[in-house]
C-alpha cells in the first residue's frame, strides 16, 4: 500500500497543474499541526509581516507589540522618532516585557525591574552590583528588522530579507500614483476568527464570492462577468474593480489631481504575501493583516481610513462613518463564510474542488505557499 503523501507533498502535486486545470489546496494544508509549523518556519520566520500603519505610533514612546512565528516583539517609536522593532524578553530570566499598545518613556520587565531604554539598551538592573561579572553596557535587546514602507510598518526576523521597496516595487508601479503614505487610519481592531488564515486570505483574494456572501450588502454591484484577474507577481497578486458613484468616497476627490482617467474610480485589492491584504480606492482603503492561531483559528489587525483630499473635507467624517459602518457589516459576513469553508474542510465528504477563472490569485497564493514549503 503507498504511504500517504504528506501536505506539503500534496500542494506541490496540487500547483503542478496549468492554472485551467487547477483545484483548490488539498485539506491537510489547512488542517494539519504539522504544516502549520511549517509555514510557522519557512513563511512567517521569514517573510515581511505588516504591523499596521505608522501613524498608528505618532509620538515618542508609542508601542505595539506583535508575535512572528512565536517570538514576541516590540514595534515603538523612539526618542529621535524612528520607529524600530526589538525583542520583547527580557535578557534576565526571559520574561515578556510589554503587552498590547500603549506609551512608555523607559521598558521596565515585570518579572525583576530590569529597565531598558527606547533603543534597546539596558538602562538599570537592581541589585547587580555584587555580580563581578555583569556589565550593563554588554546587554541590549537584540534588534529585529523594521522598515516603513509606503506608511506600512513591516517587520521581518529574517536578516536577508530584501527590503520591501525592492520586493514590493510593482505594487508601487501599480498605486504608486494614490500614494498610501499619505492615507489617514482612522481606525485599528483585532478580532480572533475560527477559520485558517489561508481560507481568509483566499476570500480576500478573489472577489467571486461577493455576489451570495455579501448578497446583504455589496453583492448586488458586482458583475462577474465583467472582472478580471490579472497575473501577479512573486510577492503579491492583485485584481482591481471600476466604482460607481453610490458611495463619495469611492472615487477620487474633486482635489485630487494626480489620478485621471478610470485611475479615479479604480478600487484595487492588493493581496501581499503571506498576509498583508489591502482595499484601496482613491478615497480610502482598509486592511488585514493575519497571522495564524493554530489551523482552526486566525488572529486578524483590522484597520482603515482615508485619502488626505477627503481628511478635511467636510462631509468625510460623515461619509467614512457610513462607509466604516459597511465595512463592518462585510466584515460579518465574510467571518460567517470563511468560518463556514473551515467547517467544511474537516468533513469527511468534502473535497477540494476546481477553481473559477476569477481564482487566479488563489492558484498563485498556493504556488507561493508550495514554493516556500519543501516538498
Amino acid at each position: 500500500m503507498n504511504k500517504p503523501l504528506s501536505p506539503a507533498a500534496e500542494l506541490h502535486e496540487n500547483v503542478s497543474v496549468p492554472f485551467e486545470k487547477a483545484r483548490a489546496m488539498p485539506k491537510s494544508v489547512y488542517t494539519s499541526a504539522e504544516f502549520l509549523a511549517e509555514e510557522q518556519r519557512h513563511i512567517f520566520a521569514q517573510e515581511w509581516l505588516c504591523a499596521g500603519r505608522a501613524e498608528a505610533l505618532p509620538e515618542p514612546g508609542d508601542y505595539l507589540t506583535m508575535t512572528i512565528a512565536g517570538e514576541p516583539v516590540i514595534v515603538l517609536r523612539d526618542r529621535e522618532g524612528t520607529i524600530r522593532a526589538m525583542s520583547n524578553v527580557c535578557r534576565h530570566r526571559m520574561s515578556t516585557l510589554l503587552e498590547g499598545r500603549g506609551n512608555v518613556s523607559r521598558i521596565t520587565c515585570p518579572y525583576h525591574a530590569w529597565v531598558y531604554n527606547l533603543d534597546g539598551s539596558l538602562r538599570g538592573a537592581p541589585a547587580m552590583t555584587l555580580n563581578e561579572g555583569f556589565c550593563k553596557s554588554d546587554i541590549a535587546l537584540p534588534k529585529v528588522r523594521c522598515e516603513v514602507w509606503l506608511g506600512w510598518i513591516m517587520v521581518t526576523l529574517n536578516p536577508d530579507a530584501p527590503a520591501p521597496s525592492e520586493r514590493l516595487a510593482g505594487v508601487e508601479t501599480l498605486v504608486g500614483k494614490y500614494h498610501m503614505e499619505n492615507y489617514h487610519e482612522d481606525f485599528r481592531e483585532s478580532f480572533r476568527w475560527a477559520t485558517n488564515w489561508k481560507v481568509l486570505a483566499e476570500n480576500f483574494m478573489e472577489s467571486y464570492h461577493l455576489p451570495m456572501c455579501h448578497n446583504g450588502t455589496i453583492g448586488g454591484h458586482v458583475d462577474l462577468l465583467k472582472m478580471t484577474c490579472p497575473e501577479g507577481e512573486p510577492a503579491f497578486n492583485y485584481h482591481f474593480i471600476l466604482k460607481n458613484d453610490a458611495l463619495d468616497l469611492t472615487l477620487a476627490h474633486p482635489t485630487n489631481t494626480t489620478l485621471e482617467g478610470d485611475e479615479r474610480r479604480t478600487t484595487w485589492l492588493l493581496s501581499i504575501y503571506p498576509s498583508l491584504l489591502i482595499t484601496l480606492s482613491p478615497g480610502y482603503f482598509w486592511y488585514l493583516s493575519l497571522t495564524p492561531d493554530g489551523p482552526g483559528h486566525v488572529n486578524v489587525l483590522y484597520g482603515g481610513g482615508l485619502a488626505p483630499e477627503f481628511v478635511t473635507d467636510p462631509k468625510s467624517r460623515e461619509n467614512f462613518d457610513r462607509l466604516k459602518t459597511l465595512l463592518d457589516e462585510v466584515n460579518m459576513e465574510d467571518k460567517g463564510c470563511t468560518e463556514r469553508v473551515y467547517e467544511g474542510i474537516l468533513a469527511g465528504l468534502s473535497e477540494p474542488g476546481p477553481l473559477s477563472h476569477l481564482e487566479r490569485p488563489n492558484f498563485e497564493f498556493a504556488r507561493y505557499i508550495a514554493s516556500r514549503i519543501p516538498a
